[in-house]
């Protein structure tokens, strides 16, 4: 009788602890710990942990320095992590629709207004057996940074012939249709020592985080206008999302959105803390103008778009959904 109480009290607290376990999701993020998208990403764990207490918990993995970035989003399809803060250009091969959110001009909370996020996410899932959970950071677009002063033409257009110029999936388009660069394509982690050592001279980044990763140490020209957006954003392995409670999936999705708003217009107030403190210790801008300007953001967004409509053309579910993703996440009455 004793043997059988202490049975029936075992499974009943078995039974109790399962009942309460938490959800569990791990996470890697693309970038280094040191960079302020990272920190963005961190502070959504912080908020996703906090909100989930006793129900979800997101666990931090690492970054580069744990799986490569090139193969993060991989892991994640296979399920090796359930989580990659990452962004889209990294998996551009599989899904050329991420040109959408590098070619936008509206803010992700515009983008889920409208549905665009929810489009989105629905070719994710098709496409690569992930759902697209938020797109964080956004509304800050790219400059050229250079070391040495720029060269313009007749016209005023920028000269990068004899440029060293680094490039990378997201902006190689633009910069090799239109501006007629032979770029070296080096990962974000590889640039600083390929400035130190002069492989490079020129580089797209952000308009914030270069004071993180210390290239503003080679780079002293600024060329504005700025041009495309960041489409850093989280994807999550759909059978993980389909095995979280319904509770856990509220959590998450609900505090991804809320982040998507808070991260746009907190990063705002660090480009102009960034842009100051660059000035201050000796950055200079260089503008283009008039027709020059046009012709340059033209060029950036129309390449990219040619890229994304050839490569959906290619894929086997075609470019059905072309021109709704530039309705939603383009605004063709807005200059950027």
């Amino acid at each position: 009788m004793k043997h059988m109480l202490i049975s029936a009290i075992l499974a009943s607290t078995a039974l109790t602890t399962a009942a309460y376990a938490e959800d569990t999701v791990t996470a890697i993020h693309a970038f280094p710990e040191s960079l302020v998208y990272t920190k963005s990403f961190l502070e959504f764990v912080d908020k996703v942990n906090a909100a989930g207490e006793g129900v979800l918990q997101i666990e931090v993995r690492g970054g580069p320095e744990a799986i490569g970035t090139a193969q993060q989003p991989d892991a994640v399809r296979s399920g090796v992590v359930d989580m990659v803060y990452t962004p889209g250009s990294f998996y551009a091969g599989a899904l050329p629709e991420k040109d959408a959110l590098v070619t936008s001009n509206l803010t992700a909370v515009k983008a889920r207004a409208n549905g665009g996020l929810e489009l989105l996410d629905q070719i994710h899932q098709e496409k690569m057996g992930v759902k697209y959970l938020g797109w964080f950071d956004s509304g800050v677009c790219y400059n050229l940074w250079s070391r040495n002063e720029p060269k313009l033409d007749e016209g005023g257009n920028l000269d990068v012939s004899g440029l060293k110029l680094r490039g990378n999936a997201v902006y190689n388009a633009f910069f090799t249709d239109y501006l007629g660069a032979q770029v070296i394509d080096l990962p974000t982690t590889e640039v600083y020592s390929a400035l130190e050592r002069g492989v490079v001279d020129a580089t797209g980044w952000t308009q914030i985080g270069l004071i993180d990763l210390k290239w503003n140490e080679f780079l002293n020209y600024r060329i504005e206008p700025c041009f495309f957006s960041t489409d850093l954003g989280v994807i999550v392995n759909l059978d993980k999302w389909n095995s979280l409670t319904e509770e856990s999936r509220t959590i998450l999705q609900d505090v991804a959105i809320a982040h998507e708003a808070e991260s746009a217009a907190k990063l705002v107030a660090v480009r102009d803390e960034d842009f100051a403190a660059l000035e201050a210790a000796g950055m200079q801008i260089v503008t283009l103008e008039g027709d020059a300007a046009e012709a340059y953001l033209a060029a950036a967004t129309q390449s990219t778009w040619d890229r994304m409509k050839g490569l959906m053309a290619d894929s086997p579910q075609g470019d059905g959904n072309y021109d709704t993703l530039i309705e939603l996440f383009y605004d063709k009455s807005k200059t950027q």
